[in-house]
């Protein structure tokens, strides 16, 4: 873990090209470095030092006496700051050497390089957030869908945590009664409180259950599913991939074999994020390109979450269709006939009712992604829902707690020794507290927040 004694500065803007590149600098010499390098223009502007907090201030950038940028700087003090230490942001012109230059200069004047995620390390650290929070600035960054943007909005003001801390707080309770027995053994509990105990853990334990349930939805919101379109050459499918995006990405032509390699792009699907992977067409080729491109669309079915197999409604089903049908029938799927504005095969019958739409007008699409949504995730999307979608490090901690609570109410009953019962509680307790950081270890927090982008 890095000391919070080191003031630290990063770019925060994405790099490129852009109107404005913004660099942030936090820690205890924040103000001591940005006075090194900024030289305030006009009767208003001040230094860093002498200027009250939450002001902004004209000047340039310069280094060793060189003009490096023009900029506008903001003058954050402590404890009123996202890392709850003084910060001061720095605003230049966009591209990768003005913004680049501005960092030099303020790494010459003391600060060191801000490792990923360190910004908000420090905020958790500082206790400006908890670990759950954490995590959820993480996901604002790289939310997909506004659905995705609610539940991380949701567990960043702190909904998810207010649940787990009222459940902690609850298994504290029990592991205090519990272990006020163990120092007096000569009084046992008595067989109301003793109920009362198990009631609440098993009330400990249906709440598990319920966050449990959400963990799939939030790993979909997340990190979205992945759906692989497949099919023959010229079925259609770099044509639906487009119609899904609403923009030509994949290349369409009427010569067969055209898509050689896998093409991956993320549309919002009913407020879903879905990762559509355009494929090679599946037949047998004596072309050793085209051959290497149809073992990689296996490769890609093997790991997709749904199939959607497009067929031409305009051709007879051929044994290499019923061959891939047969093939991927083990896989959750929709079987789309495309071509429908075209006089249809009599023999194109499909096992699965499939959805049958048109690339070239547009028909069914729309009736598509209703499809897709309810294979997805079936039901309504309501609000409440998104205010405690788990992420796989809470589903992990709380398959572990919700063990331990398990062992712990079986003790409890069949009049265990106590000091086992608390034994199995403390892990429980231990296991809630990781979610919202009040158990932690160096090697999570560095796991954590190694996946956080530079100068968040």
């Amino acid at each position: 873990m890095n000391s919070l004694s080191e003031t630290i500065a990063a770019i925060a803007t994405p790099l490129g090209e852009g109107g404005l590149a913004v660099l942030r600098v936090s820690g205890p010499e924040a103000l001591v470095v940005a006075d090194k390098v900024f030289v305030p223009v006009g009767k208003s502007s001040l230094k860093s030092s002498a200027a009250t907090s939450h002001t902004i201030h004209y000047g340039r950038v310069e280094r060793d006496g060189r003009f490096v940028d023009e900029v506008l700087v903001a003058v954050l003090r402590a404890p009123r700051t996202f890392t709850r230490e003084d910060t001061v942001e720095f605003s230049c012109h966009g591209g990768l050497l003005p913004a680049k230059l501005v960092l030099d200069a303020l790494l010459a004047a003391g600060a060191r390089l801000a490792a990923p995620g360190e910004f908000t390390q420090r905020a958790f650290l500082n206790g400006r957030l908890d670990l759950a929070q954490a995590e959820a600035v993480a996901d604002l960054i790289h939310a997909r869908t506004e659905l995705a943007l609610t539940a991380a909005g949701e567990q960043l003001a702190g909904k998810l945590s207010q649940r787990i801390n009222l459940l902690r707080d609850d298994l504290v309770k029990t592991l205090a009664h519990i272990e006020a027995h163990i120092d007096f053994p000569d009084e046992d509990i008595a067989p109301d409180t003793r109920g009362q105990l198990l009631a609440r853990l098993e009330r400990g334990i249906e709440f598990m259950d319920e966050l449990l349930r959400t963990a799939d939805e939030g790993q979909i919101l997340r990190r979205g599913i992945r759906a692989a379109i497949i099919g023959r050459p010229n079925a259609g499918k770099s044509s639906l991939l487009n119609q899904l995006l609403g923009h030509d990405r994949a290349i369409v032509s009427p010569i067969a074999g055209t898509t050689r390699d896998t093409i991956e792009e993320t549309a919002n699907i009913r407020g879903l994020p879905v990762v559509f992977v355009d494929t090679a067409g599946l037949r047998e080729s004596r072309d050793d390109i085209e051959r290497e491109g149809i073992r990689r669309t296996r490769a890609m079915v093997a790991k997709a979450e749904l199939i959607l197999h497009v067929l031409d409604a305009s051709e007879p089903i051929s044994a290499e269709d019923e061959q891939f049908l047969a093939e991927f029938a083990g896989k959750k799927r929709i079987v789309v006939l495309n071509k429908a504005d075209l006089p249809r095969a009599g023999d194109c019958k499909s096992p699965e009712h499939p959805n049958a739409i048109s690339c070239l007008t547009g028909s069914g699409i729309e009736a598509l992604k209703d499809a897709i949504k309810q294979l997805v995730w079936a039901g309504e999307i309501k609000a409440e829902m998104l205010q405690v979608m788990i992420n796989s490090r809470h589903q992990d901690a709380l398959q572990r707690a919700r063990a331990a609570t398990v062992r712990t109410a079986e003790a409890l009953r069949t009049n265990r020794t106590l000091e086992l019962v608390a034994m199995d509680l403390r892990i429980a307790v231990n296991a809630v507290g990781e979610i919202v950081g009040k158990t932690t270890t160096e090697d999570l927090l560095d796991s954590i927040f190694s996946q956080f982008c530079i100068g968040k």
